[in-house]
């Protein structure tokens, strides 16, 4: 075999395990931040709870998919989403790009993987902007980026 037909085949082995990123890790979702938490699921969700009630945000659900899933006779590894937000970020928002009410509130997800580590993960305001085609509302963007990052860092830690 010549050494220029070696080369895709050298370049499909270097690529491809690049591509096997495990699915339940913090790399599962495009367009969503996630930050490994030092606390279980469970007190991961009950400290973002209570960091958002602190910071003034409406806290509208908490779902607790385990719990869903054994009512069906399945397992999942514990998983919980919790629903937030605030009308006076969440509308100048959906002011620029009206659309954008479709990923409005918020939602938090926290789960852990296959290995026991706990994740929290939100979208990406920038993730947000780019589906949404938002422009004209960097300064909101960037509010909301530093108080995403705020809450999961104060609910992790």
């Amino acid at each position: 075999m010549k050494v220029w037909t070696r080369i895709p085949i050298l370049a499909a082995l270097l690529i491809l395990p690049l591509a096997a990123v495990d699915a339940d890790g913090a790399d599962g979702a495009d367009g969503m931040v996630t930050t490994q938490s030092n606390h279980s699921v469970a007190m991961t969700a009950d400290k973002l709870v209570s960091t958002l009630k602190s910071k003034g945000m409406t806290v509208m659900n908490r779902i607790n998919h385990t719990e869903g899933a054994s009512k069906a006779g399945l397992e999942l590894r514990p998983t919980e989403v919790v629903i937030f937000g605030n009308p006076k970020v969440g509308t100048p928002l959906m002011q620029c790009a009206q659309s954008v009410a479709i990923d409005l509130p918020q939602k938090a997800l926290i789960w852990e993987d296959s290995e026991g580590t706990v994740w929290l993960g939100y979208n990406d305001p920038e993730y947000l902007k780019q589906r949404h085609d938002i422009e004209g509302c960097d300064q909101v963007i960037k509010k909301i980026e530093g108080a995403l990052a705020g809450f999961a860092k104060a609910a992790t830690e």
